[in-house]
Formats: structure tokens, sequence, C-alpha cells
């Protein structure tokens, strides 16, 4: 199982960055508009990683002016965290879950419909921005149409739980590789909070993966508290993802 998250790990930058290789580490920069992507371990790297490997990743992306952050699986990549806590990087715990089963319904939280957005879709625009308010971003103005795009290509299934006038209080993604997908970016703004609301678009991007073939259905948590939410559904831990940043 976590060789098949390797592998998608490996794969799914691929569809909006280049890669750059730095002997064990792989540094993915996007290309375009969306969230800036991090390095992680090459697809088959095993043992030590030297910390002047991380020391070299981390000066290109200072040159490049993006985050100095790295992503990777604690079981399957043990030997980077030393290297990366030596660089002075700071690594953040996550539990690395999988679902078991088609997962669970959930009822659809009062006075809100979840369901999920198309590229054409007049919800598109306040559920490609709902993810930037719930984490405290800076909004992106290309996120629709840099969202739109991915859903037109297929590399993204958008959900999203909207109020009375078709707006977004609360959105996420799954992103399918083959027959694995990850969920992601799983957000409510901040005046919505408390609702369920992100626990209904997880199920509804559940769901959608799993109509569409998905067999393999993974998330990461943000700490103990969120998975148990997320064990609701039907998620179990597996493992820890971890990432490093200044």
């Amino acid at each position: 199982m976590l060789k098949r998250i390797e592998t998608y790990y490996d794969a799914v930058p691929r569809s909006s960055a280049r890669a750059e290789e730095f002997g064990p580490l792989t540094l993915f920069v996007r290309e375009g508009e969306g969230w800036p992507y991090y390095a992680r371990p090459a697809l088959g790297a095993t043992g030590e990683i030297p910390v002047e490997a991380v020391e070299k990743v981390r000066a290109r992306q200072r040159e490049l002016g993006v985050p100095e952050a790295f992503e990777w699986v604690a079981e399957t990549t043990p030997g980077l965290r030393a290297a990366v806590e030596a660089s002075g990087l700071t690594v953040h715990e996550h539990p690395l879950m999988v679902l078991e089963g088609d997962g669970a319904a959930v009822p659809e939280p009062e006075g809100v419909t979840v369901r999920m957005v198309g590229a054409d879709d007049s919800a598109l625009e306040s559920a490609a921005a709902a993810p930037y308010a719930a984490f405290g971003a800076t909004p992106d103005p290309g996120a629709a149409a840099h969202v739109g795009a991915r859903i037109g290509a297929g590399w993204t299934r958008l959900a999203a739980a909207l109020d009375g006038t078709g707006h977004a209080l609360a959105a996420g993604q799954h992103q399918p590789v083959g027959p694995v997908s990850e969920v992601v970016g799983v957000g409510t703004v901040p005046a919505a909070r408390r609702r369920g609301l992100g626990l209904a678009v997880t199920a509804a991007l559940v769901a959608d993966a799993r109509a569409h073939g998905a067999e393999l259905v993974f998330l990461s948590a943000t700490d103990a508290d969120v998975a148990r939410l997320y064990g609701r559904l039907g998620f179990r831990t597996v493992a820890t993802a971890l990432i490093a940043e200044a």
C-alpha cells in the first residue's frame, strides 16, 4: 500500500510541475498558477539522505522564491528526517489515512447543498477560493481558472458545500491518478465552521472517487483530533506523513 502511495506522490505533481533532481531528492516546481509544490524523496530512494542534498534543494527553493518545504512518508524514507532537521527545518507529523470500504454516509448539514462542482459551474470561483480563506492564505486571483483547467483535464475533482445563494462555505478536492486518489485541501471558511461541512465535503469526494474507479483513497489529517473525524467516514491511520518547513 505504501509503495502505491509513493508512486502516486511522485506522479501527481507532474501534471502541473516540472521535476528537478538533486540526487536522492526531487524538487517539484509548479508551472503556472496554484499552490506551490515541495521537495520529496526521489522515487525508489533508500537509506540515509545527506544533509548536503537537503541544503542544495533549499538553496534552489530560495533562488526560485518558493517555500523551503519537504513532504514525505516517515515509514518509507526514515533517513530523511535527520537530514532536514540538521539543516534547520521544523518537521510536523500528520496521520496518513487510507479509506476502508466505500466510506460511511453522513447527513447533509442543514441549510446547505453538498455537490460536485464542474469546470463551467457558477460555484467554481467561490469553491476554488474557499480553501484560501479556510487556511488563512492570500487569495490567488487565478485559482478558479487553474482549478477549472485541472477539472477539465481530469486531474482534479472538486466538491463544495453551498449556501442558499450558491456560494461555497467549504470545499475540497481529490486528485485521481489511475486507481489511486488523494483527498486534499478540504477547508471551511471561518464563519461556517463547526457545522460538519468539511466532513460532508469529504464524504462527497470519497463517494465520487469510488464512483470513478478509485481503488485506493487516502488523505493526511491535520492532527489526531481531525483523524478521529475522518475515522467516522471509514479512514484508518496506516503511516505518518511528514512536512518540513522553515
